[in-house]
Order: C-alpha cells, then structure tokens, then sequence
C-alpha cells in the first residue's frame, strides 16, 4: 500500500479522499477532527503555521513517503519528500492576489480590474484563503478603515462585480488542464469580514454560463504551471462570467464533486501527477451539497457528532470550545436535483443542531 503524507491547516476532506482510494495516510493537521484521525494511520496536530516543517519531520521520521500533498498553509513549503502536486514556487505565485491579478490580464481572461480608486470597490488582502476579510468599501472613509483595522496587511482593490459565487475544479499535468466539475459557491454573507468566507458547495452547478466557464478554467489552468488538482473561483453575472483566483490545492468543493460524481479526485491528481490526465469531465449522477454550521455564540459541545458521521464531517471531539464565529461542523445532503439535494441538506441539518447546545 502506497503512503501518502497531506499536511497544511486543514486536511480531512484530502485525506478522507485518499483513503478511500486505497492509500495509507498520514497528517498533520491543526484540528485533528474525529474523522480525520478515523482515517488516518498516524496524525500529528500543530498550532501554527510556523510550525509545520519541523511537525511534517517528526511524523515523517524513519518512514517512507510515496507523496507528500500540500493543502492550504502548506502549498509553497519545500520538503524533502517526494511532492504531489503544483510546486512550491507555482504556488507561491497563486497565492498572491496581485500576482493572479496580473496572470488572468496577461492572459486575456476576464478577471475584475483594478478599482484605481473607483467606488463601490472590493478590497482585500493579497495572501490568505478563504475569502477572510474581504469587504466591500463604498468611499474613501470605508477604504481608510479597512486599512487601519488590517494596517500591516498588503491588499488589492478590484472593481465590484455582482453574480454567482462559483468555481471550477480541475485536473491538470503541468500544460494541460481538464474540468471534472463545475460547482456553486455557498458564502457565509452578513456583514463581518468573514462575509465572503466559504461556507460550502453545491455540484454539479447547473448554469447556462457552466460549459464556458469551464473552458476558461481549462485554459487558465493549463497556462498556470499548476499539477493536480486545482481550482478556479469566479463570480457568474447574467450575461458573463469573470475569474477571481486560482487555487493551487484541492479545494473545500472536493467532497460535493466526489458525491455528485462517485469518483475519487485524489487518484485523479495522482494520475496527472504521473502525467495521465482524465480525458473528459466526470459525469455527475447526484446532486451534492454542502454547508458548514458556524457557533452563533461561544460554546462548549457536550455530546458526540460521530452519531451523525453518515451526513457529516470535520467532527469536533465532545469537549472541544468553539468560539463564536467559528466552524463546528460539516453538513451534506444530496439526491436527484438540486431541491431534492437542499432538501435533504436542511433535514440534516435539523438533526445535527440536536447536539449542539
């Protein structure tokens, strides 16, 4: 059985993934949920992000490694492990803003310009995933205060588009790039700077504009140097459709493609890794949705989530303290149609708030 070590801020959906793909796994992760040591060999958790190399050592130590996977914090790290995946120096690029920015004009894909101090804006930071702190400024007062909240983080500020969150997930080989998936975008909304955070998915997304976002993604991906499985994220408005970032991972999405397809995306990036890319999407049969219940309040869980493992993950310990604001847990349904799979969804998530207190 081949070994595969996936390391980064939060692992589980990776190694869930190349588990049942046939792969021993071992992680080091800064949760270390239920399911993830369920699923993994050997685990070791980290508090930060400076941290990590000397934690990937230690569990690496006298063991050997077929492929070390990066997921986020972890993307632009240099190990010397045999890595699976978009180099460290690819991603470092992907993971700045600014450089994305200049990657989608000078490749003609439609990315939102600069503002040039044009309001309503969008301004956020130039590192960090997630959609964390990404806020919406309407005059130089509202662009002033960002800055001072946030005064020692470089940020870009890019014209505000309006339409569908969306995103596109690919397997590429280094030149080439294949879209298996094209999903929607669940954000958390309200007014706080996590507003425009991933809260969760729903695959296939089922769009006039599907098929043409796709082949942008196809042809960003293959210009990117990116390996494995990447993803694109846009904005979908009525009439068009522009590219916000390339994410050089596996992305937060990779579970609802998984349902919807009943395809292992882990042997698919192994696979381009290797050279082998798939050669055309993955047919979806189910709809598949995801959300992520947030703590709308301080709290302590009490009783145990594993009870609900068949329609969740990122399974808290009982006993583990959630600040407000911060994630409990994952929730999925899924059925025939987006309704059916929505459906489904609230059902679930009526019965996973039984044991929240």
């Amino acid at each position: 059985m081949r070994r595969v070590l996936v390391a980064g801020f939060a692992t589980r959906h990776v190694v869930q993934s190349a588990r049942r793909a046939g792969f021993e796994v071992y992680a080091v992760d800064h949760f270390c949920d239920q399911d993830l040591c369920w699923n993994a060999s050997k685990h070791l958790r980290f508090d930060e992000l400076e941290d990590l190399p000397d934690t990937i050592a230690t569990i690496a130590d006298g063991h050997t490694i077929d492929y070390f996977v990066a997921t986020s914090g972890a993307e632009d790290l240099a190990v010397p492990l045999p890595h699976a995946g978009t180099p460290a120096g690819v991603s470092a690029r992907f993971l700045d803003k600014l450089e994305i920015q200049t990657f989608f004009e000078d490749a003609h894909i439609p990315t939102p310009h600069l503002s040039d101090g044009r309001f309503p804006a969008m301004i956020k930071p130039r590192h960090g995933a997630g959609g964390w702190r990404n806020r919406v400024v309407r005059s130089p007062e509202d662009l002033r205060a960002w800055e001072e909240e946030w005064p020692d983080v470089p940020s870009i500020t890019q014209e505000l588009v309006s339409g569908i969150p969306a995103s596109v997930s690919c397997i590429a080989d280094g030149t080439r790039a294949v879209a298996i998936a094209v999903n929607e975008q669940i954000l958390r909304g309200g007014e706080s700077d996590r507003a425009y955070g991933f809260s969760g998915s729903i695959t296939p997304f089922d769009h006039p504009l599907a098929a043409k976002m796709a082949a942008i993604a196809e042809e960003a991906v293959g210009r990117s140097g990116c390996v494995g499985s990447v993803g694109v994220d846009f904005v979908v408005g009525d009439d068009d459709v522009w590219a916000i970032e390339i994410n050089p991972r596996f992305q937060g999405t990779l579970d609802t493609v998984e349902i919807a397809t009943g395809q292992s995306v882990f042997k698919r990036h192994i696979d381009a890794c290797q050279g082998t890319l798939p050669p055309h999407g993955l047919k979806s049969g189910t709809v598949a949705a995801r959300t992520i219940l947030f703590a709308d309040r301080d709290l302590t869980l009490t009783q145990d989530l594993g009870d609900c493992a068949d329609c969740c993950a990122d399974i808290p310990w009982p006993g583990t303290e959630i600040e407000e604001g911060g994630a409990v847990v994952s929730i999925y349904g899924w059925g025939h149609d987006r309704t059916a799979a929505l459906d489904m969804l609230d059902r679930n998530i009526t019965r996973v708030r039984q044991y929240i207190p």
